[in-house]
């Protein structure tokens, strides 16, 4: 179910970001968000008690005068207070239903623009770690693992095995552009990692590859999982975090969807009627 379903949202974003590849990562991010708001709006419109928001908002603004008007009137200020604090719980009341139902929506688009803002490829040049993680039940000192990699990368280390971690790390360096596959063997275990090196800003990076079924699966959709069965868990390529440059300020892409989706979703409540 939850291939299907990263399979479906994946195809979805590729076709978008086929267009949208072309206008750089600034811009595609401020689409998107444009987009994502304009749905958030929808969603709010149809599954929250409009009149009910309504209501509050204006009994919250009604007491918040009240406060200004008998400042000097203790005990009509305590009150004051309390209504308003009883009207922001109602306003809550009316919001909660559309943030559920926004939730998993939005989650699906985080993973999707994760893999896609959240780390930039190596560059030639650059190195690297590989992490390789296994199930606790595979006794890491009485087997010999392995990392392969193609013409294009180096590794440059032998493997580093933290036992206590259940983990095996190499370090490699990235020789030439292009998508790598590199293959671990631990043991009789056979698993292998796409390698990106040098691609266009709107191409996908995926640092992790997960073994298939739960949250893991879910959350890291950029390649396909391992086998379930598989004793090896994950296999993590550790590129550089990516970073977005508006106007000179440059920041964590999560900071850029959420201030940009917020700015289009109050600029355009107006336009479509919306009370938030």
């Amino acid at each position: 179910m939850i291939g299907i379903l990263n399979a479906a949202v994946g195809g979805l974003f590729d076709a978008l970001f086929a267009v949208l590849g072309r206008l750089g990562p600034e811009a595609s991010m401020a689409v998107v968000s444009l987009l994502v708001g304009l749905f958030m709006l929808f969603i709010f419109k149809r599954t929250s008690n409009q009149a009910g928001i309504r209501r509050a908002k204006d009994r919250i603004k009604a007491h918040l005068l009240e406060l200004r008007l008998y400042k000097s009137d203790f005990g009509q200020t305590m009150r004051s207070q309390g209504r308003i604090l009883a009207a922001n719980g109602r306003y809550f009341l009316h919001a909660l239903k559309p943030m559920l139902v926004m939730f998993v929506p939005i989650l699906l688009v985080l993973v999707q623009l994760d893999a896609r803002f959240g780390a930039r490829a190596l560059e030639p040049g650059e190195t690297a770690l590989v992490k390789v993680k296994v199930d606790p039940s595979i006794e890491l000192a009485s087997i010999e693992p392995g990392l392969e990699a193609p013409a294009g990368v180096t590794v440059e280390t032998p493997p580093l095995r933290i036992e206590e971690e259940n983990e095996i790390d190499w370090r490699i360096r990235a020789e030439a552009a292009g998508i790598h596959t590199l293959t671990v063997r631990v043991g009789a275990l056979t698993g292998t990692k796409s390698l990106s090196v040098r691609q266009p800003s709107s191409a996908k990076v995926t640092p992790l590859r997960v073994r298939k079924g739960g949250w893991a699966e879910l959350l890291h959709p950029g390649e396909k999982p391992l086998p379930k069965d598989s004793g090896i868990v994950s296999i993590e390529a550790s590129y550089p975090s990516a970073r977005l440059d508006y106007f000179g300020w440059r920041m964590h892409w999560l900071v850029a969807f959420f201030l940009l989706s917020l700015l289009f979703g109050f600029g355009l409540k107006g336009v479509f009627k919306v009370e938030i």
